[in-house]
């Protein structure tokens, strides 16, 4: 992945040691890291008195007060990651995003329109909701896919084993376009195929081996693995599999299926999305 820009979203309480994973592969391809140090607000908590004509309305008196010290969090922070940056001679930028909670996945989603990868520090997991809010919207509206767990460790940009899930669709199609510069340089592809149907509907009469014969031109060095669920659910055999292959990293489409099933009866996405063992990078 070189000549990249990566959109990394951190929150206010992220330390500067935790972008150390991306520094290195930073600077050996030239990847400009665009940092977005994201701070929720409360909301404006509007208080109404009386009624007709002598109506009116008032602020809680802490609101001010509270709006203020996150904003200060947030400067604090944005200054230690532009510091600690400018020592490890890497091309960034650092800016701050505060609101209210309900409108940061659309600004974060804006700005990975003139990206090619966002990365989601987990120190984001924090705040269950926005995390949440963050994943749903810029995976739907974003044109890029997202990174998850992937400032643990440098070999999630430069990963030697990459575990391929694919299933025939637009999700996993895309996931794999955004990995490509990931995958060409990586030692070792498994494209993996869980429960395959062979019917030319489905997956083909030999599943897998179009993707793997277009990744081959590519320049990828790939393997075919088919497997069965055996009653599992696919999210939890997929993990069991990368770890046995030993992948650095897995890409996959996310919500093959609607996120309301998703959310109610949980499904593969959901699975890898919440697990922080292995990196993953998502794209619908």
């Amino acid at each position: 992945m070189k000549n990249a820009t990566l959109l990394v979203v951190v929150g206010r309480s992220a330390s500067p040691v935790d972008l150390k994973p991306l520094t290195d592969p930073a600077r050996e391809h030239n990847l400009h890291l665009s940092v977005l140090v994201l701070g929720a607000v409360p909301p404006i908590p509007l208080y109404t008195y009386e009624v007709g004509a002598f109506s009116g309305q008032s602020i809680a008196y802490d609101w001010h007060g509270e709006v203020d010290k996150t904003n200060a969090e947030l400067d604090q922070t944005r200054l230690q990651i532009e510091e600690y940056l400018a020592t490890q001679g890497v091309s960034a930028d650092v800016s701050i995003v505060s609101g209210e909670a309900v409108t940061l996945p659309d600004t974060v989603a804006r700005r990975a329109m003139a990206c090619d990868l966002m990365v989601f520090a987990n120190e984001l997991r924090q705040d269950s909701d926005l995390f949440k809010g963050l994943l749903r919207v810029t995976l739907f509206q974003a044109p890029t896919g997202v990174l998850l767990n992937g400032t643990g460790k440098a070999s999630s940009l430069q990963p030697e084993t990459v575990f391929v899930a694919w299933k025939v669709g637009l999700p996993a199609a895309r996931a794999i376009r955004t990995a490509l510069p990931i995958l060409r340089a990586a030692k070792n592809v498994t494209v993996a195929i869980f429960d395959p149907m062979t019917n030319q509907l489905r997956d083909g009469e030999n599943p897998g081996s179009d993707v793997a014969r277009w990744l081959s031109h590519q320049g990828c060095n790939i393997t075919i693995m088919q497997y069965p669920s055996g009653g599992e659910p696919v999210g939890t055999v997929l993990l069991k599999r990368a770890k046995e292959a030993g992948a650095d990293l897995i890409v996959m489409g996310a919500y093959d299926h609607s996120r309301l099933r998703e959310e109610i009866l949980g499904g593969t996405t959901k699975t890898l999305i919440e697990q922080q063992d292995c990196a993953v990078l998502l794209s619908h």
